[in-house]
């Protein structure tokens, strides 16, 4: 495991590893060994990479940008409240810093997608162990071939930029150095991050349907997005009602 030299807010270090199981696994190992709060494990590839709701997660190796960051806080309490959500505001204002065309084309898709125009680009998967958490995120940023049952679902930042763009594989890592800027600034430093976040927002003012609950509940509620809550929960106001509907669990369905 080497180490990168990157400019890290969090004062913390940034490995890189070829190949890992999952840079989750290896946050955990690194959190046993008390590594700092903002420590970075990359890696070109992952062989049991995982997304939410254990999905797989499949990136070609060194074509996109795959890491966790490990974060500590005193307790459960301490940890700032729609995290996952500010990831993704974070992931998406390092895209378009990097990537001026998209401006304006990169949206957060609660609770935990980077979506540029309708292509699922980025996943984030969020867990706690305690007072530390783990932040696991994968952005699509130079393959153009995903898996068939993924249809029109996938995409990467290579193919959404217009013809003549270059992108090669070190712009990973200048893509994860803006990141961890913009991610500092949104959980150390007071921000505006619900404002921001709802200027960017999947699918907001249009009709979505919401699977509440597990993924096989059943329990499906469509509506118009109306907005996000103060801790991050997905307000919808449902068809035929005036009333708006706060929801913390679940999915949309917006493919």
């Amino acid at each position: 495991m080497k180490t990168l030299d990157l400019k890290n807010p969090f004062g913390a270090a940034v490995y890189h590893e070829e190949t890992v199981s999952s840079t989750f696994d290896y946050a955990r190992r690194l959190s046993e060994k008390n590594e700092g709060h903002g420590t970075v494990i990359t890696a070109d590839f992952q062989e049991a990479g995982r997304g939410r709701l254990d999905r797989a997660w499949a990136a070609n190796r060194g074509e996109n940008l795959l890491f966790t960051i490990l974060l500590r806080y005193a307790d459960y309490s301490s940890i700032p409240e729609a995290i996952t959500l500010r990831t993704g505001l974070a992931v998406s204002l390092a895209i378009e810093e990097l990537f001026p065309p998209l401006t304006g084309r990169v949206y957060v898709k609660w609770p935990n997608d980077i979506i540029i125009d309708t292509r699922k680009i980025s996943g984030i998967l969020t867990e706690t162990d305690g007072n530390s958490v783990y932040i696991g995120v994968g952005i699509n940023l130079a393959q153009t071939e995903f898996p068939e049952q993924l249809g029109f679902k996938a995409g990467s930042i290579k193919q959404a930029l217009p013809e003549g763009n270059f992108i090669n594989k070190e712009l990973r890592f200048e893509l994860l150095e803006k990141f961890l800027f913009y991610l500092y600034a949104e959980l150390e430093i007071p921000s505006a991050w619900r404002e921001n976040l709802l200027k960017r927002l999947y699918k907001k003012g249009e009709t979505v349907i919401f699977a509440e609950g597990s993924a096989d509940s059943g329990s499906l509620i469509k509506g118009i997005l109306s907005g996000i809550g103060p801790g991050g929960e997905l307000i919808i106001i449902p068809e035929g009602e005036n009333r708006e509907c706060t929801l913390i669990t679940g999915e949309l369905r917006v493919y």
